[in-house]
């Protein structure tokens, strides 16, 4: 049996009253508070993705022979030319994720861009790296889902 509380009439039911039935379960109003985890996930999904890019642009340009291109393979740029894009892309992908942990509304729309601009880049760079760029796409694509459907909720407190 729920608790209501006596500091004020219970006249209206909220939405949040609908789901909400039974011991242990959120107070009403926080069912929104559960989504803004989602933001969170994307942010931190951001920090590791730019870290991550950046270092494989590190590795393309000071290691070149590590990725192996064979002649049916083809990029756009050379090895060297996507090592730089993977740097510049990773370090702007990273602080991104640190401006959405900070609550920034800019954020969450170059975050969007930014994870689709990467999963395109990444899904050009299959030939070299296939199941390290197919991980990145599908982390791209759970990072977008989570701003555009769960992003307005991330100014609730978690």
């Amino acid at each position: 049996m729920r608790q209501q509380r006596h500091d004020r009439p219970r006249t209206e039911t909220s939405a949040d009253d609908e789901w909400a039935v039974g011991p242990g379960t959120p107070p009403p109003g926080s069912r929104s508070r559960m989504w803004a985890g989602w933001v969170w996930f994307a942010a931190v999904m951001m920090v590791i993705i730019g870290i991550f890019g950046a270092i494989e642009g590190l590795v393309a340009l000071f290691r070149q022979e590590y990725y192996v291109v064979g002649p049916e393979n083809v990029l756009v740029f050379d090895v060297t030319g996507w090592g730089w894009f993977h740097l510049i892309a990773g370090i702007l992908v990273a602080l991104t994720g640190v401006a959405l942990f900070l609550d920034a509304v800019w954020a969450r729309v170059l975050t969007v861009v930014l994870a689709a601009v990467d999963a395109v880049a990444q899904l050009a760079f299959v030939p070299v790296a296939p199941v390290w760029s197919t991980i990145v796409i599908a982390l791209c694509v759970m990072v977008i889902w989570a701003i555009v459907v769960h992003g307005g909720e991330s100014r609730l407190e978690l």
